[in-house]
């Protein structure tokens, strides 16, 4: 038992090809290339406090590490999901005394995102005073996730994930430093590289369980046959809560706006193979309707619900061709956000506004009294009137202009709307109309809310 707890556990493939220099990095040639931000941060000869952001596996963690060697400084890493107030003055303890012997040290927070406010306000003092240069990494935009104190204290660099060819390159480095005796056909490549999503770390873990899964096999030939059969290949790279969701959400909608329905069925198909709640994505495609489609096509609407409502009966994975099918509609459908504008400049005014009485002539009279207050007086029944529509009536409060909030689109049935709007209108121009208030002048026009 004593040799088993001596034995030193072999490392994972992610950290045994974990580089060692700036120049075996592979990717983040926007910033390490030569001329590049970080190239030149390296070679300034002093470091900095840093954010760097990017999604799993692109480096953050060993760029740090390697700050720490370019410029001989002690290296605390600290994680911010196990890690609190109290590790952060351990670590700033040891710092001090570090700082006695001559080095700086540089403190990594990873996932610093994962700190509250007290946490991350915990780090200020200690980077302002320069006892440590803080490095922190974050998958979520620090623009939102990190203080505003402490993110102004550091420079924000952005990683991006590696691209096929660099993903591909690192494969070449595994044959190549850590020959085994298995042979991978360039037809398993592709399948690799794609699964891996852009994540270094991701195409890592998954050669080795590919290694260990031929090694059990007892074969040395590893094709893309192989490769399907022996992995559980995981969906591509998703946060339901994060900056990924939020950003394909948006870029959902954004192809419906922009009539795209093969760029919406993309995103749509993303979110879902990414393990996104389809009801969430059907709440979002009514929002669409109403907010990008409205009254130009009112069947988008009923399709967009019923997409919903068939999902709720359905289920997955039926289910979720209704809503294949809903986003197609909408971004073919007939655009109008005028409905939206109005509605948008209606609530503006009102929050703003003073609050105006109901005129008279609208309000309801049930009993005697409010007859003789003359509650309902000289109101003109429309049905009544030619065109069902009562010429030169107005429908605001006294004193109150017509604000013009819905402007119809000429697209759509918003285009028979228009038209009929500019009837109703001429006939308003024609018309004369008894003022409520005693004279014939006509209505009582004022200042429109603002």
């Amino acid at each position: 038992m004593a040799d088993l707890f001596a034995t030193t556990p072999t490392p994972p493939l992610a950290e045994a090809l974990r580089p060692r220099t700036l120049d075996e990095v592979i990717g983040q040639s926007h910033l390490l290339g030569e001329g590049r931000p970080l190239r030149l941060a390296f070679q300034s000869g002093t470091p900095h406090s840093m954010i760097l952001w990017g999604p799993p596996g692109v480096g953050k963690t060993t760029l740090a590490r390697l700050t720490a060697t370019a410029f001989d400084c002690e290296f605390i890493a600290l994680s911010a999901v196990f890690s609190g107030v109290r590790d952060i003055r351990a670590a700033m303890e040891q710092a001090q005394h570090s700082l006695s012997q001559g080095r700086q040290t540089i403190l990594f927070v990873d996932e610093i995102h994962r700190f509250n406010k007290s946490q991350q306000d915990a780090l200020l003092p200690y980077a302002e005073s320069g006892l440590v240069t803080f490095i922190g990494a974050t998958t979520e935009n620090p623009s939102f996730e990190v203080n505003a104190a402490l993110l102004s204290r550091a420079q924000v660099y952005v990683l991006k994930p590696l691209t096929e060819a660099e993903l591909e390159q690192l494969l070449e480095r595994v044959q190549t430093q850590l020959p085994d005796g298995f042979t991978l056909d360039q037809d398993a490549v592709p399948t690799l590289t794609g699964h891996a999503d852009g994540d270094a770390r991701r195409l890592l873990n998954l050669l080795e369980q590919c290694r260990t899964a031929a090694r059990s096999a007892g074969v040395t030939r590893i094709d893309n046959d192989f490769l399907r059969n022996a992995l559980t290949l995981n969906t591509r790279r998703f946060d339901k809560g994060g900056d990924n969701f939020y950003d394909q959400i948006s870029a959902l909608h954004k192809s419906v706006r922009g009539s795209s329905p093969d760029a919406a069925l993309y995103w749509l198909c993303r979110m879902l193979d990414g393990g996104a709640d389809p009801r969430y994505l059907a709440r979002r495609i009514i929002r669409m309707a109403w907010e990008d489609i409205g009254l130009a096509d009112p069947r988008a609407l009923q399709i967009a619900n019923d997409a919903a409502g068939t999902y709720e009966r359905l289920g997955s994975p039926e289910g979720e061709l209704a809503l294949g099918q809903a986003v197609i509609y909408l971004a073919v459908a007939a655009k109008s956000n005028a409905g939206y504008n109005a509605y948008n400049q209606a609530r503006a005014c009102i929050k703003q506004d003073k609050s105006r009485e109901v005129p008279v002539h609208l309000r309801n009279a049930p009993t005697r009294l409010m007859k003789e207050q003359g509650y309902g007086h000289a109101y003109r029944y429309a049905h009544d009137e030619p065109h069902a529509y009562a010429a030169g009536e107005t429908y605001l409060p006294d004193g109150m202009a017509e604000p013009g909030w819905y402007q119809p689109v000429p697209r759509g049935l918003e285009i028979k709307i228009g038209e009929k709007m500019a009837f109703l209108r001429q006939l308003d121009a024609t018309a004369t109309v008894p003022d409520k208030h005693g004279d014939s002048s006509g209505s009582h026009k004022g200042k429109a809310c603002k």
